[in-house]
């Protein structure tokens, strides 16, 4: 995408690149209920937000700051300008906060491509001859079904770190990510790895090469597992005190032993709580969406 100060396509510009003060200055405009004026409700539903999510974003401190958040991490195409054209087009026809706020719109805009400029102008830190002290064997390079070991490697939003007895559930996680809107690509041994390889050099270039995040899929028997151990403790070893957010633990049944005490500094999607589980699936694809 090219940024062109005089003329930029705001609908390849993504959400991500409104600051605080403008998804704020929205909330403020649009969380109070109107009768007259369209509100955050109006909103969501274009976006493509159900009735029951809706429901539930009105216990929001602020609803249009969780819904932008959301649309954001669910929607593939969430950009300023479909913003934009939500806002002033029918049924929301809110052009009053298009012209108060585009000015602070333009300039994060312009930050947005500022930074990209810089980003793209930057020099590699390492030429390609050094990209690594470890070899790039072949064994490396065809580890899973959709590898071509003689062009890029598959790569992968997550890899899922689990127990054979918790395999139903990452069957749903494959539904509920992968199936979905959010699209996202998941890494689950069973399925995606081929066989015949050192199970342990594979999965430390899985995790560190090809994944973005790792989630830790938390019960009785993940505790007894010396794969997931070694997996959980190789993934907090590239990310010490969860700096870049690689890990991500998940509860989705009740457990007998305590919660590993290695994964207590990390926030947990818990799936046990039937008043949050409408949020559950949003809130893990969100995580798993960030850059």
């Amino acid at each position: 995408m090219a940024c062109v100060d005089s003329e930029v396509d705001l609908w390849t510009i993504p959400l991500t690149a409104l600051n605080m003060t403008v998804r704020k200055k929205l909330g403020l405009y649009l969380n109070p209920r109107n009768t007259v004026a369209a509100d955050w409700m109006a909103v969501a539903e274009v976006m493509g937000f159900s009735y029951l999510e809706i429901k539930n974003y009105e216990g929001s401190k602020n609803p249009t700051l969780s819904v932008l958040e959301d649309w954001q991490a669910r929607s593939a195409d969430a950009s300023v300008g479909k913003l934009l054209f939500i806002l002033t087009e029918e049924p929301v026809e809110r052009k009053d906060i298009v012209e108060d706020l585009r000015p602070l719109i333009d300039e994060d805009v312009r930050k947005y491509c500022e930074y990209l400029r810089k980003k793209k102008a930057e020099p590699p830190l390492q030429v390609p001859e050094v990209d690594s002290c470890v070899p790039r064997t072949t064994e490396r390079l065809g580890i899973t079904l959709d590898d071509d070991p003689e062009g890029s490697p598959e790569l992968f939003d997550a890899f899922i770190c689990y127990c054979q007895s918790d395999i139903e559930f990452v069957h749903e996680m494959i539904r509920e990510l992968e199936q979905t809107e959010y699209k996202l690509k998941l890494c689950v041994f069973d399925r995606n790895v081929l066989p015949g390889s050192c199970v342990w050099t594979i999965t430390s270039e899985l995790i560190e090469k090809r994944c973005k995040r790792m989630v830790v899929v938390i019960s009785d028997e993940y505790l007894d597992s010396d794969a997931c151990d070694f997996q959980t403790k190789f993934a907090l070893s590239l990310c010490p005190g969860a700096r870049s957010k690689r890990l991500i633990p998940v509860v989705y049944k009740s457990m007998a032993k305590p919660f590993p005490s290695i994964l207590r500094f990390l926030t947990v999607c818990d799936y046990t709580r039937p008043c949050t589980q409408a949020w559950f699936w949003v809130r893990l694809a969100r995580a798993l969406s960030l850059p």
